[in-house]
């Protein structure tokens, strides 16, 4: 494997593990376990960091001429992941909120 190949499989990869990490962060703020949810958070974040370095670079090189990039079913599948995660990050982020809203009125009531 090599070259766009292997940049589309990283992407796909770190896209993957990015979006698993927040939606066990979804499951763990559902029960009240916040700090549990932010570190999954955090580790989804460093996942959809290298995913995002990765994309940046081939973007790059496109830019500077040093590749032409001939768009494939894989290509558009790691673009649709990575596009996807980022949708899903900023959900999770909204959900967690109201799920720690939902607490303190729940709280706040009894």
């Amino acid at each position: 494997m090599e070259g766009l190949e292997l940049v589309c499989f990283q992407l796909i990869t770190f896209a993957g593990e990015a979006k698993s990490a927040y939606m066990n962060a979804i499951q763990k703020a559902k029960l009240g376990c916040y700090e549990e949810a932010e570190n999954l958070i955090q580790e989804g974040n460093a996942a959809f960091l290298n995913a995002h370095k990765v994309h940046a670079e081939l973007i790059q090189k496109e830019a500077a001429e040093e590749e032409t990039i001939v768009p494939n079913i894989l290509l558009i599948h790691a673009e649709d992941q990575l596009m996807g995660t980022e949708t899903c990050k900023i959900m999770v982020g909204e959900l967690i909120d109201a799920y720690k809203r939902i607490d303190a009125l729940e709280k706040k009531s009894i």
